[in-house]
This record gives C-alpha cells, structure tokens and sequence, in this order.
C-alpha cells in the first residue's frame, strides 16, 4: 500500500510540475476550462512528457430569454 502512495504523489507532483511549466499557475483561472485543463494536467502525470496535452471546453448553458 505505501508504495502505490508513494507513487501516486510522485505521478501526481510530475503533473503539477508540467502544469507549472505550461504557465497554468501564472494567473487566476478565468473560466471552468481553465481550471478543467489545469486539474487534467496534473492527473495526467508523466503522460504529458509523452505527448499527451489534455484540453477540457466547458459549455455552459446560457439563460433563455
């Protein structure tokens, strides 16, 4: 069991590092997207290294009129 925590908070510090170095941190999230591809970064661990840049659109319904 310590060895999955243990590798789970190296693969998740390994994704804040690529969210870092992308400039996600550099301001506040202005929108749900923002935040979305932010959190999927970090989830996404090393898989960033490999290629993978994950992206999230947020749509969110607008009033009617």
């Amino acid at each position: 069991m310590r060895i999955g925590a243990v590798v789970i908070v190296i693969w998740l510090i390994i994704g804040a590092l690529a969210a870092g170095q992308r400039g996600y941190f550099a301001n506040d999230p202005e929108n749900c997207a923002e935040i979305s591809t932010t959190a999927v970064t970090i989830v996404a661990g090393p898989l960033n290294y490999v290629g993978l840049n994950p992206k999230v659109d947020c749509d969110v319904p607008q009033p009617s009129e």
